[in-house]
């Protein structure tokens, strides 16, 4: 008699791997005691990205920087490891792209010999030689003109006048070298000391940012593209959200901020006429 297959073997395996992404995310998610609208709320990723990524659509991300950013920004918010989820898309979309180095705000200038600058040295010297051949033409040649009328008889003492004494002219002095101006520091562009101005900059990627005023007025929500800056200015606060925080340069009335913000990094910053420093 053949015995028939149970229930159980019907039912469809499970991947040894564990959930994907998304399934990770939305499982901490309802373990959390969290809504979708409750973790857009938190981490400022719209209600429909949420959803996406939780079906492990990427495609409305906007680019693998900001699934990667929005990856991390939602597994802290539901008390996930990032880092292995992260490591999880890279692995499906082709790892991890190679760091983009920082452009050089400034270029070191190479150092080369000033050919406009005269050489006081071998002008001296050549004035020197001047001078000592002038003299010794005056000295030696008023000699052998002497010389040939010495085997004549003087005819008097009134022809008999003494050599006048050669007057060699004083070795001109070179000009005093004009002193160096000494270069001064870049000068940071003046701003308004009754606001505070604040300038963003994509300098390595493009990065999507959101700022508004102390009133909490948009004053832009949009997406910088690699090259592309916004300056900000209000009586009071500023208050910014980076996207990809490490494609940023910031500077915060007139004065560079140095953190070091992360690729796909979202940061929330705030800043007031008394900063520069990190809201």
């Amino acid at each position: 008699m053949s015995i028939g297959n149970s229930p159980e073997d019907d039912r469809p395996s499970i991947a040894n791997d564990g959930p994907s992404i998304g399934r990770a995310l939305q499982q901490a998610r309802i373990a959390a005691g969290l809504t979708v609208d409750e973790v857009s709320s938190t981490t400022r990723v719209r209600i429909p990205i949420v959803h996406a990524i939780e079906q492990d659509d990427f495609s409305r991300c906007g680019g693998d920087v900001y699934a990667r950013g929005h990856i991390r920004t939602l597994a802290q918010a539901v008390g996930l490891n990032p880092d292995p989820l992260v490591a999880e898309y890279d692995a499906g979309h082709g790892g991890r792209p190679a760091p983009t180095p920082a452009a050089p705000l400034f270029e070191a200038e190479r150092i080369r010999p000033d050919q406009r600058r005269p050489n006081w040295t071998a002008a001296m010297v050549a004035a020197i030689v001047v001078v000592v051949g002038f003299v010794g033409f005056t000295m030696f040649g008023g000699g052998s003109d002497k010389g040939k009328g010495g085997t004549s008889v003087a005819e008097g003492p009134a022809q008999q006048k003494p050599p006048a004494a050669s007057t060699s002219p004083a070795p001109p002095k070179p000009p005093a070298p004009k002193p160096t101006p000494t270069p001064s520091d870049s000068a940071i562009a003046a701003v308004p000391a009754d606001k505070v101005t604040v300038k963003v900059t994509a300098i390595n990627d493009k990065s999507w940012i959101s700022a508004k005023d102390h009133n909490g007025k948009m004053l832009f929500d949009g997406l910088l593209q690699k090259g592309e800056g916004q300056t900000f200015q209000d009586g009071q606060q500023v208050d910014l959200i980076l996207g990809n925080a490490g494609a940023i340069e910031l500077y915060v009335n007139g004065k560079k901020i140095d953190s070091k913000f992360q690729d796909g990094q979202v940061e929330r910053l705030s800043y007031t006429k008394g900063d520069p420093q990190v809201g």
